[in-house]
């Protein structure tokens, strides 16, 4: 490792902050909603750009592929020589619906610094991993004319509508995608308590669609006598817990691993529950006799209704019985339990309100296995080597709730350690106002030079 080059290359960040911060700009520009087909042309031309900012600092074969969804960035830079690691970066473009718009204090595609905060759609999660590992790799190429290991860089267009077309896309490219490690770049950076996922929940989302009349109806004519699909929705909602909070699907806890003592004591330890009791704004009371708050958002299964719509929204009263009614369900899934069998579970549990007058139909749209990330060994220190040294801290290992459904899909095909590295320290992401700090942006690009030098010492 070359302690020469590495300073070189922060020595670019330090001096071309405002250009960085422009080009960041950019990227937050682009309305990538993966969720919503109005955006796929959006989606598309974010690509397009992301590829041509690859192309001009120097990375080789950045094209776009298309998938039967939205596309895939790749490239690569391969020219550290056969004994130097290759490394697979993964982070994806597109983002998060912005409702309810209202809530913004600015246009959530327009980013605006505020305090040294810089606010938009996307800016931490996960536009920072797309733009931190952009700045990182030119950063070293500018300064130095080459990369100290080979590296693939692979970017998904889907991760937050759940990746439903990355498993065919990975099968197909399997030889293009191999690499020594893969490094995952969707999560956070802190610059005091840095934090990193060693495993994370899988995820099902599911769309209930509840029909009755043909047509919305008078209420004064027909109440009573017709079944109203709210009402069965309703039913629907209210039956998938017991009053403790468990999840009343059949054989839904039947296969979840147990974890062990010592997996125990570090998820309880490393919790953070003044933090996240400030973020939620109301006590995390929600099920404490199943378990820990700790151990029922990372440990446990769940099953959430993400929204619920139907009849009339608008001001004032309409008196009327809707014809449909429709709910979003996502399941947050743990090791053991089978996808799968748990998909067939929800959709007997909850067609079985059908009736005589109202239909119920379940689709389901995603399923993405829990993953599992490397918890020791070299690649896993040279991370942590270079976060002591950017920030002075190593980070404290721990399990997420959430889902990276792509990460699963690479347990399940590679024989390939997965190991971290995230640029964004921000808050309110999937929520309005969502934000980065832009100095923390900074010193992470700092930490993810360090974290390639280190990498690339390492004996394949």
């Amino acid at each position: 490792m070359s302690n020469e080059q590495i300073q070189k290359a922060i020595d670019f960040v330090q001096q071309n902050k405002d250009t960085i911060v422009a080009g960041y700009k950019e990227l937050l520009h682009f309305p990538s909603i993966s969720a919503d087909p109005a955006y796929a042309d959006d989606i598309k031309a974010c690509a397009e750009w992301i590829v041509s900012e690859l192309t001009r600092i120097g990375f080789d074969n950045a094209h776009v592929i298309a998938t039967d969804g939205h596309p895939v960035v790749y490239a690569d830079w391969l020219h550290a020589g056969d004994d130097k690691p290759t490394v697979l970066v993964y982070s994806h473009y597109d983002v998060q619906p912005v409702d309810p718009l209202h809530l913004w204090h600015s246009e959530p595609f327009e980013a605006e610094v505020r305090d040294g905060r810089l606010y938009a759609r996307g800016a931490t999660d996960n536009k920072a991993g797309v733009w931190g590992n952009l700045k990182t790799f030119e950063a070293m190429l500018a300064s130095s004319g080459e990369l100290p290991l080979n590296v693939k860089v692979m970017f998904e267009g889907e991760e937050e509508s759940g990746s439903p077309n990355m498993q065919p896309f990975v099968e197909s490219h399997q030889e293009m995608l191999r690499a020594d490690v893969m490094l995952n770049g969707d999560g956070g950076f802190h610059r005091t308590e840095p934090r990193m996922a060693y495993a994370g929940r899988g995820i099902i989302s599911a769309e209930v669609y509840v029909k009755g009349p043909k047509a919305d109806l008078h209420s004064g004519m027909f109440g009573g006598v017709v079944q109203n699909p709210l009402h069965v929705a309703a039913q629907i909602i209210a039956s998938f817990h017991d009053s403790d909070g468990r999840v009343t699907l059949s054989g839904y806890y039947d296969d979840v691993q147990a974890i062990d003592e010592v997996e125990r004591d570090r998820i309880n330890s490393g919790w953070q529950a003044d933090r996240n009791e400030e973020i939620a704004g109301v006590p995390l009371a929600w099920g404490r006799g199943i378990a820990s708050d700790a151990e029922r958002a990372m440990v446990y299964p769940t099953l959430d209704v993400n929204g619920m719509w139907g009849g009339y929204q608008g001001p004032g009263g309409k008196t009327i019985i809707p014809s449909e009614a429709n709910i979003k369900i996502t399941m947050r899934l743990v090791p053991g339990q089978n996808l799968g069998s748990i998909a067939e579970s929800l959709i007997d549990h909850v067609e079985s309100f059908a009736t005589d007058t109202v239909n119920v139909e379940v689709k389901v749209n995603q399923e993405g296995w829990p993953f599992k990330m490397v918890m020791d060994g070299p690649y896993l220190e040279a991370v942590q080597s270079a976060l002591e040294a950017t920030t002075g801290h190593r980070a404290t290992l721990v399990r997420t709730g959430g889902s990276i459904p792509i990460l699963g899909m690479f347990n399940r095909l590679f024989d390939m350690p997965i190991t971290g590295y995230s640029y964004g320290e921000g808050d309110n992401i999937h929520s309005p106002n969502e934000y980065v700090e832009l100095d923390a942006f900074f010193l992470a690009l700092e930490g993810g030079i360090r974290a390639y030098h280190n990498l690339s010492a390492i004996s394949k």
